[in-house]
């Protein structure tokens, strides 16, 4: 059975970057200036360039370690040292980033996909469109001199 690539290999970042553009009906790079120019006016599509982008990043961290990978095994004699094993995890490790922000992409596609219709999913939606903290972070401006309020254990001891 044929998954779509000619070696075997599924080229993932290949595969979503035609889910996004057949999605937004737009080439990635238009889509990315469109998301640049005014990142507030679809929050979907910013979500999705954002995450694309680190599945890229990510595409290409593996692509190094599995290049570096390959040139220690180059020169290895039958068994493997510690060094070249370490090589190896770090292939395994960047293989597990670029699959988790793959999902992340296919989950931001799928507008079915779980926990996007339930009741906590519309209370994010609503909450999204805020742009600042939903409380105060920063402690009140006093001005010079004035004391700082009791608290109420302080008060309670009174």
């Amino acid at each position: 059975m044929s998954d779509g690539t000619s070696d075997g290999t599924e080229d993932v970042v290949g595969v979503l970057t035609e889910r996004i553009e057949a999605h937004f009906d737009m080439d990635i790079a238009q889509l990315k200036a469109a998301v640049a120019t005014a990142p507030t006016v679809n929050p979907d599509a910013t979500d999705v360039i954002r995450w694309h982008g680190l599945l890229v990043e990510a595409q290409s961290v593996l692509d190094r370690a599995e290049d570096d990978l390959l040139a220690a095994l180059d020169t290895q004699p039958s068994e493997v040292d510690d060094p070249t094993m370490g090589l190896a995890h770090r292939v395994n490790a960047a293989v597990t980033a670029r699959d988790g922000r793959a999902l992340v992409v296919r989950w931001l596609l799928d507008p079915d996909a779980p926990g996007k219709k339930d009741l906590a999913a519309e209370r994010l939606a609503r909450l999204r469109p805020r742009t600042g903290p939903a409380v105060q972070t920063s402690a009140p401006h006093r001005p010079a001199g004035t004391p700082a309020p009791a608290s109420r254990a302080g008060r309670a001891a009174r």
